[in-house]
């Protein structure tokens, strides 16, 4: 797992104007159009299972379970037209959706 510089200065950001530490938590949770759905947010601590990637100061933490299903991807934030979002390249997805939110293996 990989964490981008944009992403960990977009995480560093949010969490400093939330008063959060610099924690990023991505899990994968079944739904969404292609079978399971990357979530997003900010955490307040690592689990103790937890993997933890770090880049700039800031953190990346993945539960054991949605790690079999992310494994060597990298997450980064991007900007477009259509808006900005973080996004996860997941090499391990046979399929996704057209928004890049959610994949099947």
């Amino acid at each position: 797992m990989t964490l981008s510089p944009s992403a960990a200065a977009r995480v560093a950001a949010i969490a400093a104007k939330q008063g959060k530490p610099a924690i990023l938590r991505l899990a994968v949770e079944g739904g969404g159009c292609s079978g399971f759905q990357y979530r997003f947010g900010l955490a307040d601590t690592a689990d103790a299972d937890d993997i933890v990637i770090e880049r700039d100061g800031v953190s990346l933490v993945v539960d054991p379970v949605s790690l079999d299903l992310v494994v060597g991807s990298t997450v980064d934030f991007v900007e477009s037209l259509g808006g900005s979002a973080f996004q996860v390249t997941n090499p391990n997805a046979a399929s996704g959706c057209g928004c890049g939110s959610s994949f099947s293996i």
